[in-house]
């Protein structure tokens, strides 16, 4: 199983949906395939090819959707655009998220700007007015995820259950300000996360509440540099298929990463890293993974030269302090997950010096557990999260 997939991974949401009524034509899932060539003419310097095709069109929408969809996503600005010509399309879209996402939460969204003077997307789901709030839930998304689409439906659930739910989109990805997919230092992009959930648990509704983080995926590594960064800040931690460890042996040898090194920093921003596309791996129900095209915010080229130099860098720190997680430990992985391996979490919850720890691993479940899955393992799934949640704020009360 290969758990450095992650960061190959395109992330073709952690969040999406789609309405059968909009299709006519099993969805084909698109992506942008770059190909490479090196000119080995005799000159002073190598130069580099970098050609990109066009975005296959999105079957089931006009001509007008497809030719947003296939702008430059780049900068926020077009992201912004693209997500709000697309709003009213998701609306409709066939997923047992949304068709049974509870009524009544309540749901703010707004920007700030951050210390770095980056404009970050934000939104909350807060339960509805008299139902008491027990305790916040930040959430960190996946790779090229965005804290929307699918995660709407997850955070409408856990709100229903009386927990204020807040997420962003990371720099550079999703709404926020940034060059799209890039992670130029992933130290900084923790410290982003911790900056915006500091703000968080002084919101009036709650304050002096215990307060959890949640991560998914690469958000599992922003989850655990969080925690291993201000470890005594958080009543626990949730982690889904984390990526927090990366097997040798599905490294590139260490001549080319040598040259990737090289290369990311003479042009860090080329969509050049190695990867492999597992999107058909990340959605055991083949109905919710045909969704993935309508995450059109979505990263789906290929991860840039200092992001993937960065991911590594990032999961290797991670794999050395693992022993000083002490929070309390939820850890769930589907056991058939192809994109991160689940025994890594297995190491995790072997090495974490947590007294409370859980580990939950999902018979025959992929890597996107809490969307792709069947609708009563997904609903079950949620539950889990919601009883580890309830079971530590009740031990917080009576402690």
């Amino acid at each position: 199983m290969d758990l450095s997939s992650t960061f190959r991974f395109r992330s073709q949401s952690l969040t999406t949906q789609i309405p059968i009524t909009l299709i006519k034509n099993p969805f084909k899932h698109h992506q942008l395939h770059f190909s490479t060539k090196f000119n080995t003419k005799p000159k002073s310097t190598t130069s580099l090819i970098v050609s990109a095709k066009k975005k296959t069109p999105i079957e089931g929408v006009s001509h007008e959707l497809n030719a947003i969809a296939s702008y430059n996503l780049d900068f926020a600005y077009t992201r912004r655009r693209v997500r709000d010509a697309f709003s009213e399309v998701q609306l409709q879209l066939d997923h047992c998220l949304f068709k049974n996402a509870p009524d009544g939460i309540r749901t703010e969204e707004w920007y700030e700007k951050n210390s770095r003077g980056l404009e970050i997307f934000c939104k909350s789901w807060i339960p509805e007015p008299g139902v008491p709030i027990k305790a916040s839930v930040c959430f960190c998304h996946g790779y090229g995820d965005t804290c929307t689409f699918f995660f709407e439906g997850i955070a409408r659930r856990i709100a229903a259950s009386g927990y204020g739910v807040y997420a962003m989109d990371y720099p550079g990805f999703g709404l926020s300000e940034g060059l799209h997919g890039y992670i130029p230092n992933f130290d900084d992009l923790v410290d982003d996360v911790i900056e915006h959930y500091t703000r968080v648990k002084f919101r009036p509704e709650v304050r002096g509440l215990p307060h959890f983080i949640l991560g998914q995926s690469m958000g599992g590594a922003v989850t655990l540099k969080v925690h291993l960064k201000e470890p005594n800040n958080w009543d626990g931690v949730m982690l889904v298929a984390p990526m927090c460890k990366i097997a040798a042996e599905v490294l590139p040898p260490d001549s080319i990463m040598k040259g990737l090194a090289l290369l990311s920093k003479v042009i860090p921003k080329a969509k050049l890293f190695p990867n492999q596309d597992l999107a058909e791996l990340a959605f055991r129900e083949p109905s919710k993974r045909k969704l993935a095209v309508y995450n059109v915010i979505c990263y789906n080229d290929q991860p840039r030269l200092k992001t993937g130099m960065e991911l590594i860098r990032a999961t290797k720190e991670i794999e050395s302090q693992v022993q000083e997680v002490c929070a309390p430990l939820l850890i769930m992985h589907g056991a058939e997950d192809k994109v991160t391996d689940p025994l890594v979490s297995q190491f995790l919850y072997e090495k974490a010096s947590s007294n409370d720890k859980t580990l939950k691993i999902y018979e025959g479940g992929y890597h996107c557990i809490l969307e792709g899955e069947t609708d009563d393992r997904i609903f079950a799934i949620h539950d889990d999260i919601i009883s580890w949640l309830d079971a530590r704020v009740k031990k917080i009360i009576l402690s």
